[in-house]
């Protein structure tokens, strides 16, 4: 028989709402996998057993009254320890930041709770939640259940782990550099990353405002078992909130576009060799929407790279000149080597090379924009790599294979444009992945793509560490 925590949040939403079960039973259900599973991963490093069965027990008591109910009374989620959560440090995987005590929830934890989802544990992030491998010396590693081998991806690589683990249905992430996309690819799983204003996103803890780069392209979204669950994760968290003032009130369906929908793909993306289990995934995701109805050519579109090489201009002068002194101050020996790395391949620019960028920027987005228009889908590897060993930024030369073979992670932000992961066929224990990219606020375009390339993979189930 299926237990409960192997469920998505859809099935079993509807178990708890119909009185199959309760949302006591699961979150139960849970923590017993927790309990099983995590010791292991260590995805979750900050555990809410008695706080998450509190709020249990009260969605019973509320159903039990007949109260209204949320579109995930009674469902287990998890957030990230970067993320003010009340009562609950802020760490963002730093040592020194433990006891950084949030005083108010930001916004996605308010539309998680309004939502009626239970809230389960905090997960991993490395420091500064600057990495793309989820380690630092506060929480420690967190392990790919898949293959210890290699990363669980990062910054968002508790979350990862805990989606592949069966921690729960449903869990945040957050985005700027392929933070939701990249361990939802490590870890064989859905990952969501939403138009930059479509999810609020505020830290009320935060001191002073957000760099250029951040206000351009960080974004908060879902890590899922199911791209229905990404459906349902992004309509609970695009709830209203006006402290963020990015955040921008605009439909989650989108007008009806011209079929059929052409799909541009870009089986070998540009700035290094793309491995054949990746380029193939690409391939057989395109044959599943060509037996769909979607007219796929393949076609690249314009100036790949050159966004790519765009992202490292901006935001890494947003992170040497504004992060980088309290990494040196604050971080752990990995972070700063990692940082050093960063520093070689991308050097920040001065002031007219940073005003330059931005313009390059928005003349890029322009004709993105112009071919989204022709192309409303654009289909490629979720990398041009597996996923790396373990540690492997820690050198110079690592980061630079880090940065140059996954460059779909970062020219998709600096464009602001929405893109979901989908797992696609198998390396080993690991899955390879494609990424699904629309134009700004067509979620629905890449999370129905995305549905039909799931119903021909099949469903993507818990698994056990290996």
């Amino acid at each position: 028989m299926t237990e409960l925590w192997q469920l998505d949040a859809v099935d079993l939403a509807r178990l708890i709402r119909t009185g199959r079960t309760s949302a006591t039973e699961a979150t139960k259900s849970v923590l017993a996998r927790i309990d099983a599973i995590n010791p292991t991963v260590n995805a979750i490093v900050r555990r809410l057993d008695d706080e998450a069965l509190a709020a249990a027990r009260a969605a019973d008591e509320a159903q039990a009254r007949g109260d209204a109910l949320g579109p995930l009374h009674g469902v287990p989620v998890t957030t990230k320890v970067n993320t003010d959560q009340k009562g609950h440090p802020t760490d963002n995987g730093v040592e020194q930041f433990r006891d950084l005590i949030a005083q108010e929830d930001a916004p996605l934890v308010k539309n998680f709770r309004a939502a009626g989802a239970i809230i389960v544990g905090r997960t991993n992030t490395p420091a500064f939640s600057m990495r793309l491998f989820t380690e630092n010396a506060l929480h420690g590693n967190t392990i790919n259940p898949r293959d210890k081998r290699h990363t669980a991806g990062g910054s968002s690589g508790g979350a990862g782990s805990a989606t592949a683990s069966g921690f729960g249905p449903i869990h945040h992430g957050n985005d700027i550099a392929g933070s939701v996309r990249y361990p939802a690819y490590c870890n064989g799983v859905v990952g969501l990353r939403p138009t930059p204003g479509r999810i609020p996103s505020n830290n009320p803890s935060a001191y002073g405002g957000r760099a250029i780069g951040g206000q351009l392209m960080a974004v908060q979204g879902p890590l899922t078992r199911s791209v229905r669950d990404a459906r349902l994760g992004l309509a609970v968290l695009a709830a209203p909130d006006r402290t963020d003032p990015r955040w921008v009130d605009v439909p989650l369906e989108g007008p009806p576009t011209p079929r059929p929908i052409k799909v541009a793909l870009m089986a070998e993306p540009p700035g290094s060799p793309v491995h054949p289990a990746l380029s193939q995934a690409a391939r057989t995701a395109a044959k599943y929407l060509e037996q769909a109805g979607y007219a796929v050519e393949e076609v690249s579109p314009p100036d790949f790279h050159e966004a790519a090489m765009l992202w490292n201009k901006i935001c890494g002068t947003d992170v040497l000149v504004s992060l980088a002194p309290n990494v040196h101050k604050y971080a752990d020996e990995p972070a700063k080597r990692s940082l050093e790395g960063w520093q070689s391949v991308a050097p920040a620019l001065d002031l007219p090379g940073y005003i330059q960028a931005l313009a390059d920027r928005d003349w890029l987005l322009r004709r993105w924009l112009n071919f989204l228009a022709d192309y409303p889908i654009v289909l490629m590897p979720s990398s041009n790599a597996l996923p790396h060993l373990v540690g492997a930024d820690a050198s110079i030369e690592g980061k630079t294979l880090v940065m140059t073979t996954n460059p779909q992670q970062i020219a998709i932000p600096l464009l602001g444009l929405p893109s979901l992961q989908v797992p696609v066929g198998h390396a080993g224990r690991l899955r390879a992945g494609v990424q699904l990219v629309a134009a700004r606020y067509r979620e629905d375009l890449v999370l129905a793509a995305g549905e039909v390339i799931e119903a021909a993979e099949g469903p993507y189930a818990p698994v056990d560490p290996g």
